[in-house]
């Protein structure tokens, strides 16, 4: 388990011009691999420029132990053969690697292809571990099933609870840091924002301008919901829904909503539940020890 970090950006393939009464989208060619190439060198340098100016790059101490286990997920490498070389990664279009780091920007979907944005978007903000591929092995330790084997045949690689924890270390995010950032016409305060979003009750029609995000649209949105309901949160989140019966198949409707205490203590007593809330637990310390 190899910590590399990069980024997944999101990129429409063109601009958006205002016009009176709406925005238009303008598209624009795909880049040319002189331009990938060109644009990671800028990468490249802005990078370290940061680091070095942020002091990470001299050799210092750590500060903590999470700095301590930081660096050492960074620094290990997986043994990919018997003379721990990997092998060269395939040449391919739209993509460039150069002292470590590498600019891929192959991927392009269709203004209507809306599920392959959507599935894009999820790969995106996936986690880092898929928690599925975890197991235990026969003499305690972490296997993780990797997606694909290595050179020498080898499909899972064992941990103890300590190592697995260094190795993931570099993932915990600063406090108060966004994972998620929106930038441009994108961005929350954007102004030409409201024109890309949809109109509320509508349907997007098909559009024949190619491009990752957005389609040309010429009015504002006039009803902007505050969020997305539990309904849709509980489908995005663990694919349920929850207004599909499981007996007939039909689907449910909303009746109304009961808040008031009593008559939700009746409804838990004609059907036989618990009215009062569950004692909470004694707190405790995490068992560093089993981690071990």
């Amino acid at each position: 388990m190899q910590v590399t970090p990069h980024f997944h950006s999101l990129v429409p393939d063109g601009v958006f011009v205002p016009r009176e009464g709406g925005v238009h989208f303008e598209g624009l060619a795909p880049p040319t691999q002189g331009e990938v190439e060109r644009l990671l060198k800028v990468v490249r340098h802005r990078v370290l420029r940061l680091l070095e100016k942020r002091g990470a790059l001299p050799a210092q101490g750590p500060e903590d132990a999470l700095q301590a286990y930081q660096a050492h997920s960074l620094q290990q490498r997986l043994r990919w053969t018997e003379v721990d070389v990997r092998p060269p990664p395939r040449k391919q279009p739209r993509c460039a690697v150069l002292e470590g780091f590498s600019l891929h920007a192959n991927t392009h979907l269709h203004a209507n292809d809306r599920q392959g944005l959507e599935r894009l978007c999820r790969y995106g903000a996936r986690g880092a571990l898929a928690l599925e591929r975890l197991s235990r092995a026969e003499d305690g330790r972490i296997a993780y099933r990797m997606k694909r084997p290595l050179p020498d045949g080898t499909t899972h690689l064992l941990f103890t609870g300590l190592e697995l924890l260094r190795r993931v270390a570099s993932l915990v995010p600063p406090p108060r840091a966004n994972l998620t950032r929106f930038h441009g016409v994108f961005a929350p305060g954007a102004k030409l924002r409201p024109f890309l979003l949809p109109q509320a009750g509508t349907e997007a029609g098909p559009q024949k301008e190619s491009l990752c995000l957005a389609a040309t649209v010429e009015e504002p949105r006039k009803q902007r919901t505050a969020r997305v309901d539990w309904a849709g949160l509980l489908r995005r989140t663990f694919a349920l829904d929850v207004f599909a019966c499981p007996r007939c198949g039909g689907r449910r409707k909303v009746q109304a909503y009961v808040t008031t205490p009593a008559g939700v203590r009746s409804i838990l007593e004609h059907l036989g539940l618990p009215t009062q809330a569950l004692k909470r637990a004694p707190a405790r310390g995490p068992p560093q020890r089993a981690w071990c």
